[in-house]
This record gives structure tokens, sequence and C-alpha cells, in this order.
């Protein structure tokens, strides 16, 4: 009984605690709600045009809404007070100057973030420079990541009660600013600011600026500092020897500044004596491993990338420092990878692009059985893989593409290793069959097993892959069919089976998955005709060129594709009405065996970079609509993007403890950057287009600027198209081998950027506009075997074209021809020639005729007139021929013989 009482009386005081904190709850105060309305009016009225996404949605005039709830806002739930504002990450228009002013009604605000938002400076036509003043509890103030510059320091030398400035990412262009933030006696975490002065500052970041000058000699009295960050700025000079006294210093970072020659850490005596958890010196022209370094025991991060270190892998940083989380040493000149005797912790190792060109160490996987993620790609490592890796049980990225490493993955691997994610064999002399049996790479989501020599068909193991993103194994020998089931993958954005010797039909299941962004299965042996049903949801890449893909091409084939490349196949018939073009930007049909006209729906492609229809048997006109795309006048086409990635980030630190600390932070961030692989930075796709007289491959941003139309070597008919010149953005036209007539337009001269001008063996006519000449990016320029005349062109880029330009014209004079233009009669105008046109074909058709059948009766009774070997051998025959009836064998064979003997 006694026990349910007191139950019972617990129970009724928790509920008053409750009613009590219920009644004292007070939502936001009239005075900061009008306020914050105000604030949402100013980022509306500074925010970039075309913004979709509504700002502050939750921020309305309806008096029932407590602004205390509304997004981007923390208050004080007693007494309603707003506390936390956070602007962050709006798409101003950049350098938008901040009011400072609609602050103020904010009198005990605590963190105000506005990074991310292209701030660029602050004003405050009532208080100045004092107006930070106003806000007496502000601690916490975040304007990084935006376009702020040094005009900011006297308004920030008035935010006297901050304790955490951050300001990393801006455009500070100024040296240290020491004086200017002097009055920040609270101030304990500093992000690019600081001031001697303060006693208590503990972290200090000056990375990711343009700040410039020497190093300030005024930070060596700073004791208290833990974390001091410097990278990424334009620093010059020598390190000041007296950095020694910054003997509670735990982090630091001097990488990316154009500080002088090598850094002389050696004679920094003092600085064995720290007792560094972290020191990052990426890019500081280091030729060895600075000595200090042995006397370090406490180590959790070595950052040495990017330097000039060769030699021995340092196996001592592992000995000594058995903390010891990441070590990078990517990008320099060790040769020798000797591991420690006793096993290791260690949990990321980047040895990337060094000059190792051994074998492994066989017991990689028994020393380091801890790695989450091991990089040892562009070396020289030869031989098996070792079998120890399969003991690295938590390994979740693994590089070792661009190495020599042959022979088969070894069983203990591929049953082992089944934490993986990220898996690159590319670029090595691995050999066997692909995954022929089941795996444990059932979490594997990038699997880059390209520029091999793996053999036989697509394996079974590959379907237990659910979470595979990206496949590529192109460049190697797979032989057989390419297996349906590839299509029950819905989430595979990348599949890449190219340069291979696969057969058979396409699957159409390929062309159902969800989120498939690009389908590469060029150059194999496959053939059929193409899926008449395809459904993707985003935008695709497709490449099927050099194959033997026949049948006509489905109306439907463009719908949500960027690139279609079906060249070099055996596809006919007429190029279809095209459904929904909307989204394509690259179109390239050449080498297949098309017919019928260029349909007027092409001229819907608004937003095409490159066009190739070449070499098929298109016939009929140009259509002038094309100047309706977007190469044309005034078309503005969306930004053209025909690659895809995706960003897999490692696993950050593992070790910390929960609790907030700027060195964990710049510990995680130094982490996990290393190891963001990223699909799209190693993957460049080529793009093949045809642009003087070179038939090159194109990739990158470079796609961005091309613009391309090629129709040669087909049957075009019909004038020269005066439209084509409003193809303003046009960088190469290509427009020969076909019957193209009449003259060339002076419009022409309207594609001011065209570097390449193709109009060879055709029969057009007349003399070459005199305007071409403005054309001042035109490299290349053919008008050969046409039937132009007149004087050529001598002036700007036309001085740089040879004889080869106007081979096969009669009527060209002047230079190059070396024909003088007196001597040359210039043929009759156009209209003579329209008028006499049929007269003149039919009476040369006559007399050539007569001629041709004079010559050859003349020339067959001259034969037999004379005595030779000819006239007897036409007797001969006649001979033989009326006793062929009446002779025996063995006679007509004496006629014969006897004829062969005459004759040779």
């Amino acid at each position: 009984m006694e026990g349910k009482l007191f139950l019972k009386q617990y129970l009724i005081w928790v509920i008053i605690l409750l009613l009590g904190q219920l009644h004292g709850y007070k939502s936001c105060i009239l005075k900061e709600r009008n306020a914050l309305l105000d604030f949402k009016k100013f980022v509306i009225s500074t925010t970039e045009e075309g913004q979709s996404e509504p700002v502050f949605p939750t921020w309305t005039n309806d008096t029932t809404s407590d602004c205390c709830q509304w997004e981007r806002v923390k208050c004080n739930l007693t007494s309603g007070r707003v506390l936390e504002i956070s602007i962050r990450g709006l798409n101003l228009k950049e350098s938008s100057l901040l009011n400072l002013s609609l602050l103020h009604p904010f009198e005990e605000v605590q963190s105000i973030d506005l990074s991310e938002s292209k701030f660029g400076g602050f004003f405050d036509g009532a208080e100045g420079y004092k107006s930070f003043s106003r806000l007496r509890n502000l601690e916490i103030l975040d304007l990084s990541s935006n376009k702020f510059n040094s005009s900011v320091f006297p308004f920030l030398n008035a935010a006297t009660s901050l304790t955490t400035l951050l300001l990393q990412g801006n455009n500070m262009n100024s040296p240290f600013p020491a004086k200017e933030l002097s009055t920040l006696v609270k101030l304990k975490f500093l992000d690019l600011s600081g001031i001697c002065k303060l006693k208590n500052l503990q972290e200090l970041d000056l990375s990711q600026n343009n700040l410039v000058g020497e190093f300030p000699l005024c930070l060596t009295v700073m004791t208290g500092l833990k974390v001091l960050d410097l990278s990424s700025n334009q620093m010059t000079g020598k390190l000041p020897s007296s950095l020694a006294n910054l003997e509670s210093l735990e982090y630091f970072s001097l990488l990316d500044n154009n500080f002088e020659g090598f850094f002389s850490l050696e004679s920094l005596a003092n600085l064995s004596m720290l007792k560094l958890n972290a020191i990052a010196l990426w890019s500081c022209n280091l030729e060895k491993l600075p000595h200090f370094l042995l006397h370090q025991k406490d180590l959790r991060l070595v950052g040495l990338s990017d330097n000039n270190i060769s030699g021995q892998f340092p196996s001592w940083l592992l000995a000594n420092n058995t903390k010891l989380d990441v070590l990078l040493l990517r990008n320099n000149y060790l040769t020798s990878f000797q591991l420690p005797k006793s096993a290791h912790n260690l949990l990321f190792l980047d040895l990337s692009v060094n000059k190792f060109d051994h074998l492994l160490p066989e017991n990689i996987g028994w020393i380091l059985p801890r790695l989450l993620s091991l990089n040892i790609s562009k070396n020289g490592f030869q031989g098996s893989l070792p079998s120890s890796l399969g003991n690295m049980k938590s390994i979740n990225n693994l590089d070792i593409s661009h190495n020599g490493f042959g022979g088969k993955l070894p069983r203990s691997f591929v049953e082992g290793c089944y934490s993986l994610s990220i898996l690159k064999l590319s670029h090595n002399k691995l050999s066997g069959e692909v995954f022929p049996e089941s795996t444990n790479f059932t979490r594997v989501s990038q699997l880059s097993m390209d520029n091999n020599q793996f053999t036989g068909t697509i394996g079974q193991g590959l379907r237990r892959l659910r979470s595979l993103y990206m496949l590529d194994v192109s460049y190697n020998n797979l032989t057989g069919v390419i297996p349906s089931w590839f299509g029950e993958n819905q989430f595979l954005g990348a599949l890449q089976l190219s340069n291979n010797m696969l057969e058979g039909e396409i699957p159409p299941s390929l062309f159902n998955i969800f989120s498939l962004r690009l389908l590469d299965l060029s150059a194999n042996r496959l053939s059929g005709g193409l899926p008449r049903e395809i459904s993707f949801r985003t935008p695709v890449v497709l490449y099927l060129q050099d194959n033997n893909l026949s049948g006509p091409i489905p109306d439907i084939f463009l719908s949500n594709v960027v690139v279609l490349d079906l060249r070099n196949n055996r596809l006919s018939g007429n190029i279809p009405d095209f459904i929904n073009t909307r989204t394509t930007s690259i179109l390239l049909l050449r080498g297949n065996n098309l017919t019928g006209r260029i349909p007027r729906q092409l001229c819907g492609l608004s937003n095409i970079h490159l066009l190739d229809l070449a070499n098929n048997r298109l016939n009929g006109s140009i259509p002038s609509c094309l100047s309706n795309t977007s190469l044309g006048l005034g078309k503005e086409d969306a930004p053209y993007s025909y690659s895809f990635g995706v960003a897999v980030i490692a696993p950050g630190d593992s070790t910390s403890t929960g609790s907030f600390s700027y060195l964990s932070l710049k510990m995680s961030v130094s982490i996990s950057d290393p190891f963001r692989m990223a699909y799209l930075s190693d993957t460049p796709y080529d793009i093949e287009f045809a642009t003087k007289h070179r038939y090159d491959a194109y990739r990158g941003g470079i796609l961005n600027y091309l613009y391309g139309l090629d129709l040669s070597e087909n049957e075009l008919t019909g004038e020269f198209p005066s439209g084509l010149g409003d193809l303003v953005k046009l960088r190469a036209l290509n427009l020969s081998h076909n019957y193209l007539s009449g003259v060339v337009p002076a419009t022409v001269s309207g594609i001011r950027n065209l570097e390449s001008l193709d109009l060879s063996f055709n029969r057009l006519r007349g003399r070459i506009p005199p305007q071409l000449t403005e054309l001042r990016s035109l490299a290349v320029f053919n008008v050969s075997f046409n039937n132009f005349s007149g004087a050529i062109p001598r002036e700007k880029q036309f001085n740089t074209f040879e004889i080869l330009s106007y081979l096969g014209n009669l009527f060209f004079c002047g230079k190059p021809t070396n024909i003088s233009c007196n001597n040359v009669t210039p043929p009759e105008s156009d209209n003579e020639a329209k008028e006499d046109d049929r007269q003149i074909d039919m009476v040369s058709f006559c007399w050539s005729s007569a001629a041709s059948y004079v010559t050859i009766l003349v020339g067959l009774f001259a034969s037999v007139s004379f005595d030779s070997p000819w006239s007897r051998f036409w007797f001969y025959i006649v001979e033989a021929q009326k006793l062929d009836d009446s002779y025996s064998p063995t006679l007509h064979l004496f006629f014969s013989r006897n004829l062969r003997l005459e004759i040779f």
C-alpha cells in the first residue's frame, strides 16, 4: 500500500511540473515576429531571379502561427525570445549587402548562421560600424563560404560578446586582421580571423582564404592554441623558429601556401617537445620527412601528400604512434613499401601516385587488418594480389587501379572482404572469369574492372550484388551474351560493357532500369534491332556505336536521352520523327544505311550541340528550319552535361567521442576528403566528332562550347540553304560529298565562331562571298571539286588557305592558283545558263553520241585492215566459230594453241 501511495504522489508531482512548464511556455514576441517577416522581405528582394523554391515558406502572416515553430528559428521556451537564426544556403544575388539593422530587434540572439549565401558585406545607415554592439548576447557568428572581404572587420570589431567566429572560404585578400579584431576578448574559437592578444584562444582556422603576407609572429605567443590551420592561402616568407612556443598545439596545417623554399623543420628543434595529434603539410615542397616526427607518440593524422619525399615507406610512424588513424602520402616519390613487424590499427592509408614497382607485401592484410580505406593506385606494383587481403574484414574502399597486378583474384579476397563498398581494379593485368560463382561483395556499390584481361562470360556472381550502382568491365575479352538479369537491379546507374566480344541482341530489360544514367555497350559484336520501348526516368547517356545493330530506329529513342551514339552500325530505314527531343544534346547517326529525307522534327532539337548524320544515304534538301535548333540565332540551350557521377564518401572518424570539438571537425575533414571517390572524376567520356579534317575525341568542359553539324557523304540535293547562316553557334559545318547546287549565300558570314567549313565535292557555283573573310576563327576551309569561279578572296584568314582548298574548280583565279583573272573567261550568267540549259544539253548529247559511234567504227576497221596480231586474233575467232560444229575437238585445240602463240 505504501508503494502505491508513493507512486500516486510521484505521478501527481510530475503532472504539476508538466503543467507548470506548459504554463510558463510563451510564443515569440510580436516585435521579433515582425522583424523575422521584415528579414524575409529583404531576403526575397535579394534572391536570384528564377529561384524555384519558396523562401522561408513557414514564415507567414498568419497570427495563429507561432514564429518559434518556424524553420531556421529557435527560441527560449520560457521567454519566447529568439536565440538562434539560420539563413544558411540561400541563393542570393552575388555579393549582396546585409542590412545589420534588421538584426537589432533580436536582443537575446546567441547564434546567427549566414553561411553559404553569397553575402559580400554589411551596412547600417544609423549605427555604422557599431551595429553589432546592439547584439550583446551574440556568441556564435558563422559567415563562412560567402564573398566577404576585409571591409567586414570594422563591423566585427564591435561584436565583443563573440566566442566563435567562422569566416573561412571568403575573399579577404588582406594580411592577418589582428588590429581590427583586438576588442574581441571573449573569443575562444576563431575561424579565419583572430587576435594575438586573446589568451583564451584555443583553435585558430585561417584556411581557404586569400590572406597574404608573412606568418604573423604574434601567433607564436598564443601558447594556448590547440588548432592552427593556415592552409589554402597566399602567405609567403619563412616560418619563424618561435613556432616551437606553441606547446599545446595538437593540429597544425600549412598546406597550399607560398612559403619560401623547403620547410626547414629540422631547425625547429623544440618542435620535438610538442605533443601533436595531427599535422598536415600537403604541398610544402618537402624532400624528406621532418625529423621532429621521430619524437611524436600521439599522432592520429599525418598528411604529407603532394611533396617530393623519396625513399622507403616510413613504417616507424606506425610503430611510434599506436593511435595513428590516418596516413596520407599521396603523390610523392616513395620507392620501397615495407610494413612494421607487428599489427597496427590504421584506418586510412593513401600511397597512390608514388614510385613503387615491386610486389605488394604478402602480409599486408595481417599487419593492417582494420583498414577502412586503402589507395595504392597509380604505382607500379607487380605480381599477384596477396591472399592476406581477405583478412581486411572492415575495408570499405579499395583502389589498386593503374598498376601491374596480374593473375586471378584470390578466393580469400573475394569471400573475405565482405564490407567493400567501392572496389577499383582498373588498368591492371588481372585475368580469369568475372565472378563465375557467388561472392561476398554484397555491399559493393561501385565496381571498376575495366582495362584488364578478364575472359569468359559475365558470371552469375554479379547477380547477387544488389547494391551495385556502377559496373565497369569494359576493355576486356568477355564473350557470350549480355544477361537479361541486369534489368533486375533497379538501382543500377551505370553499366559499361564496351570493347569486349559480346554477341547477341541487347536485352530490352536494360532500357527499363529505373536509375540508369549511363549505358555503354559500344565496340562489341551485338546484333539485332533496337528495343521499341524505353522508360528512362532520368536523363541517360547511350553509347551503342560500333556494333552490328540493324533495322529501323524507334521514334521514342530520344525520350530522356542526353547522348545517343549509334554510329557505325547497320541501321536502315528513315530517320524517325523522334518524340520528345528536348533533352538531347548529342545525336550521332554516322555510318549506317539510313535513307529518305532529313525529318523536320529534328528542327525541334532545342538543346542540341552535335548533330552527325554523315555517311548514310539521305536524300532531298537540307531543312531550312534547322535554324530553329539550339544551334541557331538567339536559342538559349540548357546547361549541357553529358556525363554523370555518384559521389561515395568514405566513413568519417570512427574514433570520435561524440562531443563537439573543432579539432575533431578538422580531423574529420582531413580524413574524408582524400577518400571521396567520385566516379565522375576518374571516368571522362569521349565524344567523337569530325572537325578540321580530323575525327577527334572531345571530353569534359570543352563539350559545353562545341557545336557542330555534319551532313557529309550523303545524297542531299537542292541549293545551299540560306538559313544555315543563322546557326550562329556552329564551330564546325561539313556538307561535303553531296549533290548541293546553287551559290553559297553571304549569310554564312554570320556564323562568327565557325572554325571548320567543308563544302567540297558538290555542284556549287558562283563566287566565294567576300564576306566570308570576316570569319576570323576559320582554320579549315575546303571548297574543292565544285563549279566555283572568279577571284579567290585573299584577306585575313583566307591568306592562310593553300591550293588544296580550291582544287577542281576550273574558273578560279588569283592566288593561290597562280592563274591571272585577266586570262580566265567567266562562265555565262546564271539567267542565260538557266534559259539555254535544255538546248545545250540536247545538242551536246547528239553530237557526242555521233562522234563516239564513228570513232568506234573507224577503230574497228583500222584494226582488221592491217596485218597485226589483233587482226589475226579477230579472224581466228570468226573461223573457229564457223568450224566449231564440224571440226573435231583436237582441231579446235590446235586453233586455240596457235592463237595464244600468235598473240603472245
